[in-house]
């Protein structure tokens, strides 16, 4: 009977050995190897806001973060119902794990995302609403950037007068034209500024009519956030580029960049899905801004090496010595994301 009985229970501890093997097989084999993501792009590729996501994207692929293919499908810009059917026809193929919105969507994906509740979706920037679970809003600042450019534009101007040409007066726009105009006053405090806004996403001749206005005021320096330099180049003045290192766009003209680099928000939204499928856990989407400064590599500053020579050394040793101190934490740029034309 003993005989017997240690028998079975070896014959169960066996099995239970088994279990326990095959479970933690079964577990490893759930640990997901490849991910999609479908994105919704809001004005192509060749701009700076959707191209610098692309960019990041392809640095994603190439790091293999958690050992997994990354692959993605963009679209060409949608808004609206456009954008939410196109979500849906991304949801309901099965297809993708993870529905990128680069911009104000977070209406179109609260239609969607109790419906395809495993699916992480993605909001991007200002004018959408945190609504957490699987909806993960991704803010972009590049305001501490900036600020080091209005710091140059202060010290290079001769006559005083600063100009910069926005695309839409928003909370992630004016962070930065503000931030240029403080660095400025920082740098010179008689520096007087102009600000214009085409209100539209791309519109060159809106730009060029609004900078050459401002040329024509006596600016000698312009903040370029709608990427149309050719004015600068017939004023043969220098200008600054946004959102992506521009100095290709215009060589003689665009001094240095402020760069929106997406790598950090990449990998932070790629580690939230990689917990939810490879780990459990339950998605736990964000429902206030969260963005990454320039010491956490969510933006950076992007020199022209052939137009350095038009900048002073001390100048910029000065410059070098204010983004040591923001990469280290000891010089915080104060965000005011107020109507930079009401000052």
């Amino acid at each position: 009977m003993f005989a017997y009985l240690a028998r079975r229970l070896a014959v169960l501890a066996m099995l239970a050995v088994a279990a326990i093997a095959g479970s933690s097989e079964r577990s490893a084999a759930a640990e997901p190897d490849k991910l999609n993501i479908a994105v919704i792009l809001s004005a192509g590729i060749d701009n700076a806001w959707d191209g610098t996501l692309i960019e990041a994207l392809e640095r994603a692929k190439a790091a293999k973060p958690h050992g997994l293919e990354i692959t993605w499908k963009y679209t060409d810009p949608l808004w609206g119902d456009d954008a939410g059917d196109a979500m849906r026809l991304f949801a309901e193929s099965g297809e993708y794990d993870i529905i990128w919105a680069h911009s104000t969507y977070s209406d179109q994906v609260k239609k969607l995302r109790e419906e395809f509740p495993e699916i992480l979706f993605v909001v991007v920037g200002s004018g959408n609403e945190g609504l957490g679970g699987n909806q993960y809003w991704v803010y972009k600042r590049v305001h501490e950037p900036a600020y080091l450019l209005g710091y140059a534009a202060g010290k290079l101007s001769k006559s005083n007068k600063l100009g910069a040409v926005g695309t839409f007066p928003a909370d992630d726009v004016n962070d930065e034209i503000n931030a240029f105009f403080a660095g400025a006053k920082a740098a010179n405090p008689a520096v007087e500024r102009s600000v214009a806004f085409i209100e539209s996403w791309y519109d060159p001749a809106k730009a060029g009519e609004y900078t050459n206005a401002q040329i024509a005021t006596g600016a000698d320096l312009i903040f370029q956030l709608t990427g149309n330099f050719k004015p600068c180049e017939e004023a043969k003045i220098l200008c600054f580029g946004n959102f992506q290192d521009q100095k290709a766009f215009s060589p003689s003209t665009v001094l240095s960049s402020a760069v929106a680099q997406w790598d950090p928000d990449v990998r932070w939204i790629v580690d939230e899905w990689w917990a939810h499928k490879a780990e459990g856990k339950p998605y736990a989407g964000n429902t206030e801004k969260r963005w990454f400064g320039m010491k956490d590599g969510g933006s950076a500053l992007a020199p022209n090496p052939e137009l350095q020579a038009k900048m002073p050394e001390d100048v910029q040793a000065e410059i070098e010595d204010l983004k040591a101190k923001i990469m280290a934490g000891s010089f915080e740029v104060p965000i005011d994301a107020s109507d930079p034309k009401a000052k």
